[in-house]
């Protein structure tokens, strides 16, 4: 090997090892968690569940009309109520069973999930 070819080698093992021991030094123990609520909090349609639908599933390809319910400002609660998607038990309700299942949007992370199945144990106020 030509000296240029090693001064080459050495310098690029040194930036291997800097970059995984900076990798290495970086990780970090502690993970950030959601920030835990109360399950026995009263949950509003339009403080707390609407935001979530209008968000994640309220689509314009989505449940903002053109699929079943219509999860749109104003016309979730009349959607979900008269289509039958929030009766008990709301373990097990087409709203609930739907959010579980493999559907494709599957952005709602697990607290909005409880948010949700808490607002319509609660009996799915419109409020």
């Amino acid at each position: 090997m030509t000296p240029k070819v090693k001064r080459i080698r050495q310098i690029l093992v040194a930036v291997i090892v800097i970059t995984t021991s900076a990798g290495i030094a970086s990780c970090e123990k502690y993970q950030i968690l959601p920030t835990p609520f109360d399950p026995t909090q009263i949950w509003s349609l339009k403080n707390d569940i609407q935001p979530i639908f209008s968000s994640t599933c309220a689509l314009a390809s989505c449940h903002g009309g053109v699929q079943s319910p219509n999860l749109s400002e104003g016309k979730s609660y009349n959607s979900l109520t008269n289509g039958g998607f929030v009766k008990p038990p709301y373990e097990t309700s087409r709203l609930y069973m739907q959010m579980m299942s493999g559907h494709p949007n599957s952005s709602l992370s697990d607290n909005n999930r409880k948010k949700i199945l808490y607002w319509t144990t609660q009996g799915a106020q419109n409020n």
